[in-house]
């Protein structure tokens, strides 16, 4: 009984392991949260809002995205950033590989000499159109995170320094980064 009880034992810490690797990690306070809402405008045009909760400046986002609906062919036809969180970024990428279903979001605060912020909070970044090919009834979408070419994998940058800079910064990329966790949720109705 006992070499029984080691065994599944064994065998559900195996199984518990990987989930610490795969965790979303945030060095700066509690970890961010990515949502991607689902909702349904008429039988063959969905929305997929994504809004996201923070709680320290962020300079960059990366979201890449698969949908799917089945046998149901789907192209991503524009993504709406007016009046979302990230608006007044200097860039505010849309990038669709209809082949494989798949869209990328890239959202960058500076390009130059502004000192654009995406301040801490909650709400909408961008709402992405997701229509059928073929003008058929889409009865259920699917969204999930994935990794696009050449490799953008879901990924948030806060600021270089938090808190007061010293006249010179070193910029080490992995200290900055954030890996957000991610939700799917239905619309409310």
């Amino acid at each position: 009984m006992n070499r029984l009880l080691i065994r599944f034992l064994s065998l559900a810490a195996l199984a518990i392991l990987p989930t610490a690797a795969w965790s979303q990690t945030d060095p700066f306070g509690k970890v961010d949260t990515i949502y991607a809402e689902l909702a349904k405008v008429d039988s063959s045009l969905w929305t997929i809002t994504i809004a996201y909760t923070n709680d320290q400046p962020v300079v960059g986002l990366s979201v890449p995205l698969k949908y799917n609906a089945g046998s149901n062919r789907l192209i991503a036809d524009s993504a709406i950033y007016a009046g979302g969180r990230v608006e007044q970024f200097v860039y505010r990428g849309f990038r669709v590989d209809t082949a494989i279903q798949c869209l990328t979001l890239g959202m960058i605060a500076n390009l130059g000499p502004t000192h654009n912020r995406l301040a801490p909070g909650t709400g909408r970044l961008v709402t992405v159109y997701v229509s059928s090919v073929d003008d058929k009834p889409i009865a259920k979408l699917t969204v999930d995170t994935t990794t696009t070419h050449p490799n953008n994998s879901l990924l948030v940058m806060t600021d270089a320094v938090i808190g007061t800079a010293p006249d010179t910064v070193k910029v080490d990329f992995n200290k900055r980064a954030i890996l957000p966790a991610f939700v799917v949720r239905q619309a409310k109705r």
